[in-house]
């Protein structure tokens, strides 16, 4: 018997200082390989995931989807968002702005369902990314998306101390935090509670995704009930004149107070309250029936998200005139101080609020463990991020690692510093996707022209940017209205050439975007609307987490790819060097008992 003797690939990129030396001089040539490579779903989903070594439990039904989507969207946020929104953009109207909201959130719910059944693994929208405009993109959407989780989870922990300080009735800095006078302001308020609290839930998210879930009905179930009890006292104690009447009458009355731009700006405002739904897509590899699952999961929980919201917001508007309305704390500021004995409502509030807190945070930190394991499976960053414990089939690698990393961000860091940092990479991610969704239906890698479809996706994206500085900058006046009016005119004009000139080059298999292209393109303009809407320190995080991403990805994650992809092809020529060994013994068994 001839032994074949498998080749191993002895060189790699990181094995010697000689080595790194030598593929840094090579980084260019390595760069226009492997920065637009982009795999397929069968590799997504048999090779790549394999890498994970034990496979991630199938114990997931369409209502730990409905669960994980309800809990990770209705936070403490909304407390917050909703008073802001109705007292500075949209007043009554706000109700709206939250219809409005939810429909773009499912609109782009859509997108992320397509691809998330076709390819049911855990790695979301840097997945999706990856098999439509390559592996640089992806990874620099993925990491964002993950600096972005990090950042937000530790604000979402520290919110949890104050509001839970509020529950329980004490102060929470003499109480709760720690402040040391050597550090600098910001950045010198221990949070204990909040480190202790990330890594609870980093245990048991470790433990299993089936627990998780469990602990997440229960929670999400109970910040439903708390937030019910608000709403019914909002509608038993408010009054419906204050729905068309401000309690200062120099200010403008009605319901739309603002008009039209008041409620779409409001709608900007509001639909960071539904950020969240895009980490149920991450659970996408543990789901027993993605096919009938994930539809129901995602699109179920942006609708019952929407209506619980609307029912806020109505409850809000009911109970105070909007000119009264505290931006900070709209529900519990109607009832602090009151001498009626409904006082109490404001500690109800706070314990509600803090149950939110903890739903919203144990499926984020589910969801961006998943992002980090997948990444890792892609091998830009160490394969040891991808690996699934074989007791827990869970990422635990991934998970203990980012959450350590969230409790050290969370001991120390102040709240308002946190959220100027939060929620562009989230919106771009969205924007991308929609994208990516229409470049897979109308573009198949090798048999069709990709140009038209590029030229369509960048003509109506610049259509949308400028739409939405002209709504942002220009003036009110007749020249506005006009300029918009022809931006849209345009949009609609490219859209309607584009989906009569380029034929699908793809129909899905299981489930599909309706309305193609029209629902993703939507999709499109909103997400760079709202992205418009976002401060300047914003952009400039995500400038400099970008600029970040890339100096990694060209001084590690190019390389490391570079090698992983010379080690599979190797792994690929080995396996036909054995096959056609096998084919010639074959061979010559049948020749010789001839």
């Amino acid at each position: 018997m001839v032994q074949i003797q498998m080749e191993n690939n002895p060189s790699s990129s990181f094995s010697s200082f000689r080595s790194y030396l030598h593929a840094l001089s090579d980084t260019p040539n390595r760069l226009a390989r492997r920065a637009v490579s982009v795999s397929t779903s069968f590799e997504e989903t048999s090779r790549i995931r394999a890498r994970s070594g034990q496979d991630m439990k199938k114990s997931l039904r369409w209502y730990d989807l409905v669960g994980f989507g309800v809990g990770g969207m209705v936070g403490a946020g909304v407390f917050v968002t909703s008073g802001n929104a109705s007292r500075h953009y949209a007043g009554p109207s706000v109700i709206i702005s939250y219809a409005i909201a939810g429909i773009c959130a499912l609109l782009s719910a859509f997108c992320y369902t397509e691809f998330a059944v076709d390819l049911p693994v855990a790695g979301g929208a840097f997945s999706y990314i990856r098999i439509t405009f390559g592996e640089f993109i992806a990874f620099l959407t993925g990491a964002n998306l993950i600096i972005d989780y990090v950042l937000s989870n530790a604000a979402v922990a520290r919110s949890f101390t104050t509001y839970f300080a509020t529950g329980i009735g004490i102060s929470t800095e003499t109480h709760l935090r720690i402040t040391v006078n050597g550090l600098p302001k910001g950045f010198n308020e221990i949070d204990l509670v909040a480190v202790a609290l990330v890594l609870i839930l980093t245990i048991v998210i470790c433990y299993s995704t089936r627990e998780s879930s469990l602990l997440n009905m229960v929670l999400t179930a109970l910040h439903i009930l708390f937030i019910l009890f608000v709403i019914i006292v909002g509608f038993w104690r408010g009054d419906s004149k204050n729905l068309t009447q401000p309690n200062d009458p120099k200010n403008p009355g009605g319901f739309f107070p603002f008009g039209a731009s008041g409620v779409f700006n409001g709608a900007a405002v509001v639909y960071l309250s539904y950020i969240g739904y895009d980490a149920v897509s991450t659970m996408a590899e543990e789901v027993k029936d993605p096919v009938k699952d994930i539809p129901v999961g995602v699109s179920g929980s942006v609708i019952l998200v929407t209506v619980l919201y609307c029912l806020m917001a109505a409850s809000m508007s009911i109970l105070l005139p909007y000119d009264l309305i505290d931006p900070e704390a709209p529900f519990s500021g109607a009832f602090e101080g009151r001498s009626d004995g409904w006082k109490w409502v404001t500690n109800v509030i706070g314990v509600g609020a803090s149950f939110g807190i903890l739903t919203s945070l144990l499926v984020a930190m589910l969801g961006q463990a998943r992002y980090m394991c997948v990444i890792g499976r892609s091998s830009v960053v160490p394969p040891w991020f991808a690996r699934v414990h074989p007791r827990t089939s869970t990422p635990v690698n991934a998970s203990a690692f980012l959450g350590i990393f969230t409790a050290v961000i969370a001991l120390f860091t102040d709240l308002n510093i946190l959220l100027n940092l939060v929620s562009i990479g989230t919106l771009f991610v969205f924007y991308m996707v929609a994208n990516a969704v229409i470049y897979r239906r109308y573009v198949s890698v090798g048999t069709t022209n990709p140009w038209p479809t590029m030229s369509f996706l960048f003509c109506f994206s610049l259509t949308s940017v400028i739409f939405t500085l002209i709504w942002h900058l220009a003036p009110t006046g007749k020249p506005k209205a006009f300029i918009l009016g022809a931006c849209t005119a345009i949009a609609v004009g490219v859209l309607q050439l584009f989906n009569y000139m380029v034929p699908q080059a793809r129909k899905p298999e299981f489930w599909g975007v309706p309305l193609m292209p029209w629902i993703p393109s939507i999709s499109i303009f909103l997400n760079i609307f709202l992205l418009g809407s976002l401060d300047k320190p914003s952009y400039v995080r995500f400038g400099f987490f970008s600029a970040l991403i890339v100096v990694v990805y060209i001084l590690y994650s190019v390389h490391a790819s570079f090698d992983a992809e010379e080690e599979g092809s190797l792994s690929q020529k080995n396996r036909e060097i054995v096959k056609e060994y096998i084919e010639m013994e074959d061979q010559k068994k049948l020749q010789g008992q001839v």
